[in-house]
C-alpha cells in the first residue's frame, strides 16, 4: 500500500511550454520582436544574432530551427541564402526586414511608386513608414510643391494618406482677386432657397426625408367589417345550390 504522504506528494510533473519564451510568451510575439529588431538594425543579420537577442540559442536545437523555418515563411522578413553554399540548411544565410512597400526609401522613389500604379487609390502612410520612418518630412516638401495630394488626420495634422498630384494643374491666384471674392456677400442659405423655390426649382440642399416628416399627415379612416348574421358552411358548393331560373329564355 502506497503511503498517504507519498500519494499526496505531486511528482517531477513537466509541463509543455512555449517555444522560444525569452522576450516575449509565445512564438507570435517572439516574431513580432524578430521583425522589430531587423527593421531598427536595417541590414541583414544572421539566424544565430536573431536567436541571440531574443536570448534563445539555449533552447533545444529542434525549437531553434522551428523558429528560423518560421522566419524564412514570413512576409516581412526577406532570407539571403548563403552564395557559397550549394546546399542550404537552417543555419545558412542572413535575414533582412522586407517592407511593406519595399522600393521607396526617398521623394524620388515615392513618386515613381505612386506614377506606377494603375488605379486611383492613395497609399497608406503607415505603409510607408514601414520601410521608410521619416518620411514626413519629404511628404510635407511635395504637399507643398504640389506633387502630392494628402488627407491628414484631424487630431494632430499628421499625414495619413497620399495621392500623385501635378504641379501643372496648379495655378497661383492674384491676391487682388482674392479680396475682391471676399467682398462678394453671399445671401443667407434661407435666401437661396426661397428664390429657388419661387423659380420652381428643386435646392440641392432639401432633405426629401426632411420634407416628408414636415408633410401634415392624413389620417386614414378605418373601415368597419360587416357582420355576417349568420354561420356559411359548405361555401366552396354556394355555387351550385344558386338559384338560375331567372336567365332561362
Amino acid at each position: 500500500m502506497t503511503p498517504r504522504k507519498d500519494r499526496d506528494t505531486p511528482g517531477n510533473i513537466v509541463y509543455s511550454q512555449p517555444a522560444l519564451t525569452g522576450t516575449g510568451e509565445s512564438i507570435i510575439s517572439q516574431m513580432a520582436y524578430a521583425v522589430r529588431w531587423l527593421r531598427e538594425k536595417g541590414e541583414p543579420q544572421t539566424g544565430l544574432d536573431v536567436l541571440g537577442y531574443l536570448s534563445a540559442t539555449g533552447r533545444p536545437e529542434s525549437e531553434q530551427e522551428f523558429f528560423i523555418e518560421q522566419m524564412r515563411r514570413n512576409p516581412h522578413i526577406q532570407w539571403i541564402p548563403d552564395p557559397e553554399l550549394s546546399e542550404q540548411t537552417w543555419r545558412s544565410g542572413t535575414y533582412v526586414h522586407r517592407p511593406t512597400i519595399p522600393e521607396v526609401k526617398d521623394k524620388t522613389s515615392l513618386l515613381a511608386y505612386l506614377q506606377k500604379k494603375t488605379d486611383a487609390s492613395g497609399v497608406s502612410v503607415k505603409d510607408l513608414k514601414d520601410g521608410w520612418p521619416d518620411c514626413e518630412a519629404a511628404i510635407n516638401e511635395l504637399e507643398a510643391e504640389h506633387k502630392l495630394l494628402v488627407v491628414r488626420a484631424k487630431k494632430d495634422g499628421a499625414p495619413r494618406m497620399v495621392w500623385l498630384d501635378d504641379p501643372s494643374l496648379f495655378h497661383e491666384v492674384d491676391p487682388q482677386l482674392k479680396l475682391m471674392w471676399a467682398r462678394v456677400e453671399v445671401p443667407s442659405p434661407e435666401n437661396i432657397v426661397g428664390r429657388l423655390l419661387a423659380a420652381q426649382q428643386k435646392p440641392a440642399s432639401e432633405d426629401p426625408r426632411l420634407k416628408a416628416a414636415q408633410a401634415p399627415k392624413v389620417e386614414k379612416k378605418k373601415k368597419r367589417a360587416q357582420r355576417r348574421t349568420g354561420k356559411s358552411t359548405n361555401v366552396h358548393m354556394e355555387h351550385l345550390l344558386k338559384d338560375y331560373s331567372s336567365l332561362r329564355r
